[in-house]
């Protein structure tokens, strides 16, 4: 009998089985309990070799963080820091490229940093379905949904990002505009751009609107820069679109700097949308128009979750936060 085998009979991760054989802390009485007794019962011999050889786990938590400039991340982290502080635990943030895969990061950082739980801020779900199974400890999936992922030891806390966004764009439609344009991630690579724009081609079916992928959506990274080069492109195609809705705040902040220079208004020409809520949004000329998640609420639930897992063996859930739409100076009705 393996440890993979006594945590399928007990019911608890594998990270926690290995704890308790291990006598290491964090673990519930019940939990350990339970196990010593399986354990015990089944004759178990934990392989002691291999147990001298294994490094002790420290009390590291890990988050990692795709994307440098995604300010959304940037607030998330300072607001998981706040929560960590105090703890048994040390808040360890690795950042990688928004393209970069996150999964075997972690599985690389799991063997270096020896980590109790991990979060991952951002996700792309092939990632983890090619080799999230090496990753044996408690993680906790931010911004992505990990509902539809096979694996026991990994929870998620996020918005209904489709719905949210299918609302905003119907209420666009019911402003009158139907010339809308999306400025969004990979389609291929992002999970988060990919469940947005699938929010906007949902709302654009229910109303009858056309949208076409090659004149009405451009790509672009989640960064100011790269909003403004987006905006730039989807003027130059000539399309003169009534309305743009963007994936993250930071896009549609650079989107409104690009259409001033091109000569256009916000919103009289073109109405603006972002999502996220960033604070800094109510401070541009004109307010931004957000679909706002409380990035309070989710470094809370985030952390809250995690520790639960480690501490307590709690089972891994999937959390849905709620979400509101600002409706600000830069959309108007037309």
């Amino acid at each position: 009998m393996t440890i993979k085998d006594l945590a399928a009979q007990t019911g608890y991760s594998v990270g926690t089985v290995s704890r308790v054989l291990n006598n290491q802390p964090n673990v519930s009485e019940k939990a350990r309990k339970a196990i010593l007794d399986a354990a015990h019962a089944c004759n178990f011999q934990l392989n002691t070799n291999a147990q001298q050889l294994k490094q002790q786990r420290s009390h590291n938590i890990l988050a990692l963080v795709k994307g440098s400039s995604n300010q959304l991340f940037s607030s998330l982290v300072e607001a998981i820091q706040q929560r960590v502080a105090g703890s048994p635990y040390h808040l360890v943030v690795d950042y990688l490229d928004e393209d970069s895969n996150e999964v075997l990061r972690a599985v690389q950082l799991c063997r270096e940093k020896k980590p109790l739980g991990l979060l991952f801020l951002g996700g792309n779900r092939q990632n983890f379905l090619a080799d999230f199974d090496r990753v044996d400890i408690p993680c906790v999936l931010i911004t992505s949904s990990g509902a539809d992922l096979p694996f026991a030891n990994l929870a998620s806390v996020c918005c209904d990002e489709d719905q949210s966004v299918k609302q905003a764009i119907n209420q666009l439609i019911r402003m009158g505009h139907r010339r809308i344009a999306v400025i969004g991630g990979h389609l291929d690579r992002s999970d988060t751009a990919r469940r947005r724009f699938e929010g906007c081609l949902a709302a654009f079916r229910e109303n009858g609107v056309s949208f076409n992928l090659d004149r009405d959506y451009a790509t672009a990274r989640f960064s100011y820069e790269a909003g403004y080069r987006a905006a730039q492109e989807l003027v130059q195609r000539g399309a003169s679109h009534t309305a743009i809705f963007c994936i993250a705040d930071v896009m549609a902040m650079g989107a409104i700097r690009a259409l001033t220079d091109c000569g256009l208004r916000v919103p009289e020409d073109v109405s603006v949308v972002g999502f996220d809520g960033l604070p800094i949004g109510e401070f541009i000329v004109p307010r931004l128009a957000t679909i706002s998640q409380s990035v309070e609420l989710m470094a809370q639930r985030s952390v809250e979750l995690l520790r639960s897992i480690i501490e307590g063996g709690d089972s891994c859930v999937h959390e849905i936060i709620p979400t509101n739409i600002e409706w600000r100076e830069s959309v108007q009705a037309i």
